[in-house]
């Protein structure tokens, strides 16, 4: 169980199906030979500029953009990176103050100091676009220049969870000579002080990074450069790491290919490990309350009795998942089963009773929409298998659609889909980072979810809560709440697999705790 105090112990859970030997092992040699990586993924960024993206973007933010705060590999509770240190100032936990490191540098080679600092958040703010991360920063109030060095973050309400927003690549620092504060930066360049630079981005198809010169942190960065290619299938990702023309795989393997690496593992036929991580991503279907027929509780409540989430995983994952009856995953503090102890096991019979209980009589017609390129090759059967077990009962006529994730995330922020499918990866390790974002009338989702329960009690209570272990009893009420009127509905959580060339070492440190690769911990064994 995840302690706020404690370890998450992320490279702790790799299961190594072959030896990944080295691990404590430095980079370098002595060489003038440069020492590249090459990462394939599935997961393309939606934008390069921090204020216009809260997704699978982040991946990248995170290698070129600083923060304030980072998380350490060595434990979960926030440290200072761009900081020299941070802290609340008062015993309300609503006045944040951080004083930066000495001579930091954006790639320009211009100063980042305190006023870049504020740039950067009022520029989320002010622009709030509805694809970025601005309701993560919503009860932010004011940020102050106290001094070249020193800024001051006052909320307008209290949240202990603050020192986490400002590890995660929402808050990423912004060169203000380059990103314009009312308007998102063009173009495909980058102006961070993160630990690589962008020395070139071709959208949809590869990024190159370098290593950062003028760069000031906590990471060791142990290789000269890292290339990463986006794919937007997982076949031909495979197909380029059997072929030598990439080093690792991260995010985008499908059930069948984790199955086909194991079963090499085992015989020893293989050049490549598997690396399978306890992942924090959960998938969910998002109900609009702006359609008639999902905006009925009687509906949701029907569709949560009917899903058999086991079957799910069986049938289209081949238990490369796990099942989940909450918003907050197994592994962080608050997790509970609420949503299977309100429903129990799928039955036809209790959801017919449910509608019909309504006055709903006639089969209910509902459509249901996914990204078809943004979370591998299974959604499709994923969406099929739900269509399957709902028409399955008699009780509903589902229609599927869907489009590339671009059109798919305009079209849901737009209230356009009835019922669609999400993932989520954990801005940071907290049960309130699972529930914050999709609730109130502004969220992550684009669809409004009014309960002042939760907004205006529960989470609020939860956030003036400096011992996050503690706050779990509260996010207990929180998931019963939110499993009693199904706006969202849990159906899986991920685990991570990572298949790489056996000269490939630093596999289980690249990994945060919102699981999110940080490519400066790879390196090749072969450069000892």
């Amino acid at each position: 169980m995840f302690d706020r105090n404690g370890l998450l112990k992320v490279a702790a859970t790799i299961l190594s199906l072959v030896l990944l030997a080295g691990c404590s092992a430095l980079s370098g040699g002595d060489g003038g030979e440069e020492h590249k990586i090459v990462v394939g993924t599935t997961s393309a960024p939606s934008s390069l500029d921090p204020a216009a993206a809260w997704d699978g973007s982040w991946e990248l933010y995170r290698n070129v953009f600083q923060t304030l705060m980072t998380i350490p590999n060595t434990g979960t509770t926030p440290e200072p990176e761009a900081a020299e240190d941070c802290g609340f100032t008062d015993s309300a936990s609503r006045i944040y103050r951080c004083k930066l490191r000495k001579g930091l540098k954006f790639s320009s080679g211009r100063k980042l100091d305190a006023q870049a600092v504020k740039h950067s958040f009022d520029r989320i703010t002010s622009i709030e676009s509805p694809k970025g991360p601005a309701a993560l920063l919503a009860n932010l109030e004011q940020v102050e220049m106290k001094s070249s060095r020193v800024v001051v973050f006052r909320l307008r309400k209290s949240d202990a969870t603050f020192p986490f927003i400002l590890s995660t690549p929402a808050t990423s620092l912004v060169d203000p000579d380059d990103y314009p504060r009312a308007s998102l930066r063009p173009g495909n360049e980058v102006t961070g002080s993160g630990p690589y630079e962008l020395k070139s981005y071709e959208p949809g198809k590869r990024a190159v990074l370098v290593r950062n010169a003028h760069y000031k942190g906590t990471a060791k960065i142990r290789n000269d450069a890292v290339t990463i290619r986006y794919y937007k299938r997982s076949t031909k990702m495979v197909g380029d790491l059997n072929d030598g023309r990439i080093d690792l795989t991260y995010r985008g393997l499908t059930p069948d290919q984790v199955l086909e690496f194991q079963e090499a593992a085992t015989t020893g036929d293989t050049s490549f490990d598997l690396a399978e991580i306890t992942g924090s991503e959960v998938h969910f279907l998002v109900f609009n309350p702006k359609d008639e027929q999902a905006a009925k509780p009687a509906v949701r409540r029907a569709v949560a009795q009917l899903v058999d989430r086991k079957k799910l995983v069986r049938e289209v994952y081949d238990r490369t998942a796990n099942p989940l009856y909450s918003m907050v995953p197994t592994g962080i503090t608050g997790h509970t089963n609420a949503y299977l102890d309100r429903y129990g096991e799928p039955d036809r019979g209790k959801a017919r009773t449910i509608l019909r209980n309504a006055g709903i009589t006639d089969k209910v017609q509902l459509t249901l929409w996914y990204a078809e390129d943004r979370y591998g090759d299974s959604t499709s059967r994923e969406f099929a298998e739900l269509k399957e077990q709902l028409e399955g009962s008699g009780l509903f006529d589902i229609t599927l659609r869907s489009r590339s994730w671009e059109n798919f995330q305009d079209g849901y922020l737009k209230g356009q889909y009835p019922v669609f499918g999400r993932g989520w990866s954990a801005d940071f390790p907290d049960a309130d980072n699972y529930i914050t974002p999709f609730v109130g009338d502004k969220n992550a989702m684009g669809t409004p979810y009014k309960n002042r329960k939760l907004t205006e009690e529960l989470l609020p209570y939860s956030r003036r809560q400096s011992d996050r272990g503690a706050a779990g009893q509260s996010f207990a009420k929180v998931q019963r709440e939110m499993a009693d009127d199904v706006r969202l509905l849990p159906l899986w959580q991920g685990k991570v697999y990572i298949a790489a060339e056996k000269d490939v070492a630093g596999v289980e440190w690249a990994i945060d705790a919102s699981v999110i690769m940080r490519v400066w911990e790879l390196y090749k064994k072969s450069s000892w």
